[in-house]
């Protein structure tokens, strides 16, 4: 984990996220503590518990995004997953167990992807040793030569001059004189069992071993494939990586930055938050919550590749809360989210900066789409202005959808320009407040057409 400060980390959250200042600020000392708790004596470190947090505010305001940039600056597993595709063991959905097994699968593969960054110069330096045996096959040595070696010197001598041809060889390799030459290779496919195992829910990990035993018992296929020199290159890389890599140590690295440093975004958490009933779907939305509190509060979870606690995972749910509201959560869960932050609605201000000041901003990205075709888009500083108000009204007169309603409005604007540039001639393109209002101001005027349209 980076040791990065709060205020580092706000820095960092403010390059991608406008506004929600009191939202960074609660993540940033969550993120902070988790590194704290590392360094304390042994006899504390696992008395000290994450405190979970709930990001309370409408779609498209910055909850998804905050969470999903401090898993990319703490470098930990992260999740997305919607309460409600969950249900109660018994009703038909996912066991919420799932959850952890598919954070441990993010994790395993996160690690992988590391360490294959780390083997990638022998990796790729032992595939061009194998390119060059399948270019320039070595001819046995006579037989003289194997039957009294070393006696004249000929064994000697012969493989020393193979040894020059090949360097000379190797540098004409990678220098890419034989990139387009075509080569066939041999590669090795796992065999899996056509099988697939039912059972009830909770059991997906039963069956993966299942299907793991019967494909260990069965014999590695090799395929012959016929490409280019660049592309074999890619391929027998990949296969030398997996060769270097000692998956134990993949696994139990995984599994030790999970229970550390995993983090569960939770989204929808109103929609399992209600009155509870005798009978309809608020059985269900109790069950799910009974059902997901033993994860957060701190338990041990089987995966197929070892057991995982969840004492130490971090957990950030979100929702809108616009009809029902965190104290209607049980009285359980709620403890488990000591930290609440109510984040704010964006202005017409919000999303002058959503548009042009994040180092993604929607203006940036459809200057660098056109960029390909070799076009220069430009947006004026009125159209921009314009473009944040009609986002707002939108957003006033119909369903609130935050930022994302940016998304409709540039693609509305941009659309005929995005349809015929591959055959345009102009390369040049500016976008104004007039072409602003002639496409989109005046739909959103329209309360039906809005609808529908923006």
């Amino acid at each position: 984990m980076k040791p990065l400060t709060p205020r580092q980390i706000v820095k960092e959250l403010d390059k991608y996220i406008v506004g929600q200042e009191a939202a960074k600020k609660s993540v940033a000392i969550a993120m902070r503590n988790r590194w704290r708790r590392l360094q304390v004596p042994d006899h504390l470190r696992d008395e000290i518990m994450p405190n979970n947090i709930i990001l309370i505010g409408s779609t498209g305001v910055g909850k998804t995004e905050i969470a999903r940039r401090l898993a990319m600056l703490a470098d930990a597993p992260f999740i997305k997953v919607e309460a409600s595709k969950f249900t109660e063991v018994g009703y038909v959905g996912r066991d919420v167990e799932s959850i952890i097994r598919d954070l441990v699968e993010v994790a395993v593969n996160m690690i992988r992807h590391e360490k294959e960054a780390e083997v990638e110069a022998k990796a790729l330096e032992q595939a061009d040793e194998r390119i060059l045996d399948i270019l320039f096959p070595q001819d046995n040595l006579p037989a003289v030569a194997l039957e009294t070696p070393g006696d004249n010197g000929d064994d000697a001598e012969l493989q020393a001059r193979r040894r020059r041809t090949r360097e000379k060889l190797k540098v004409r390799l990678e220098k890419g004189e034989f990139e387009d030459r075509l080569v066939e290779i041999k590669t090795h496919i796992e065999m899996s069992p056509m099988l697939q195992v039912m059972g009830p829910f909770g059991m997906d990990d039963v069956a993966v071993n299942i299907q793991e035993m019967l494909g260990n018992m069965l014999p590695k296929k090799s395929r012959d494939q016929k490409t280019t020199v660049e592309e074999a290159r890619k391929i027998l890389a990949i296969e030398e990586a997996g060769k270097l890599i000692e998956m134990d140590e993949v696994i139990r690295t995984a599994l030790q930055r999970v229970e550390e440093m995993g983090i569960v975004f939770v989204d929808e958490l109103d929609k399992i938050a209600g009155e509870s009933s005798t009978a309809g779907p608020d059985v269900s939305r109790e069950g799910v919550q009974r059902d997901i509190l033993p994860i957060i509060e701190g338990c041990n979870v089987v995966t197929k590749y070892g057991v995982v606690r969840t004492d130490h995972i971090l957990f950030i749910a979100a929702g809108a809360f616009h009809v029902s509201k965190p104290s209607d959560l049980i009285p359980e869960l709620q403890g488990r989210f000591p930290i609440r932050v109510e984040m704010d609605d964006l202005t017409e201000k919000d999303f002058v900066k959503i548009l042009i000041h994040p180092r993604n901003a929607l203006i940036k990205q459809y200057e660098a789409l056109l960029a390909t075709e070799g076009v220069q888009l430009k947006f004026e500083k009125a159209a921009i202005l314009e473009i944040a108000k009609v986002a707002y009204q939108v957003n006033q007169t119909n369903e609130n959808i935050g930022a994302r309603r940016l998304h409709t409005i540039l693609t509305r604007l941009l659309e005929d320009i995005l349809f015929d540039q591959p055959e345009g001639k102009e390369k040049n393109i500016t976008i104004g407040r007039d072409l602003v209002r002639k496409e989109v101001a005046a739909i959103a005027k329209d309360p039906d057409l809005s609808r529908y349209i923006l």
